[in-house]
């Protein structure tokens, strides 16, 4: 249903998205362009790559935080009732907005990154058990292979499947939001996967190897 405020409720989910915090930590407090560095993303990953770790948890906090806060919209904003699907379908749309606002920010010239820290404060706040079981597919998947990239990809593909096939969701809709979340993760990764599959992709290691 298209209202005023729900029309409001998405817009706001997408400019707190559109929060550059990699790029605004970046610039303030350590003079760097994230975005001319690295990857050339102003995310979380690039932010660890560049900058480390004292600039990318930060980073990483935020981006989480943005798209849970997106979510939250839903209850103060939105013209749904709590406990309905419609409620829960508008919840998927914000925090979707929230991670259309992080790769392309108003705040830093629709020049973001891909979405995945924000992608993941949404499922937090949408589903928190499927969220806490991507997380895990994540983490084994990055501490075997340390491709950051493939790890996204495997996690966020968890969350549908464990909305489907774990949590039980018989709603069409639900179920079909909830696979958009990989879809937009597979569309922000294609040169990641390009790299991977001609083995071209850079790792990353959360402790140095020794030289």
């Amino acid at each position: 249903m298209i209202t005023f405020e729900n029309s409001l409720a998405l817009l706001l989910a997408y400019l707190i998205g559109s929060i550059p915090s990699a790029v605004w930590i970046g610039k303030y407090m350590y003079g760097v362009d994230v975005r001319n560095l690295g990857s050339g993303n102003s995310g979380a990953t690039n932010t660890f790559r560049v900058l480390g770790k004292k600039a990318g948890i930060p980073v990483l906090i935020i981006d989480i935080f943005k798209g849970w806060l997106a979510v939250q919209l839903a209850y103060v904003i939105g013209d749904f009732r709590p406990e309905t699907q419609l409620f829960e379908n508008f919840r998927f749309l914000l925090g979707l907005a929230a991670v259309l606002g992080h790769i392309f920010p108003i705040f830093a010239q629709f020049k973001g990154g891909k979405g995945i820290a924000t992608i993941l404060g949404a499922m937090i706040a949408i589903h928190y058990q499927a969220a806490l079981i991507s997380m895990i597919i994540f983490l084994v998947v990055f501490l075997s292979t340390h491709f950051v990239s493939l790890s996204s990809i495997l996690g966020s593909l968890m969350f549908p499947l464990s909305i489907m096939f774990i949590f039980n969701y018989s709603s069409p809709t639900f179920v079909l939001y909830s696979f958009m979340v990989w879809v937009l993760v597979l569309a922000t990764h294609q040169k990641n996967i390009e790299r991977l599959l001609s083995k071209k992709e850079s790792k990353i290691y959360l402790i140095k190897k020794k030289v």
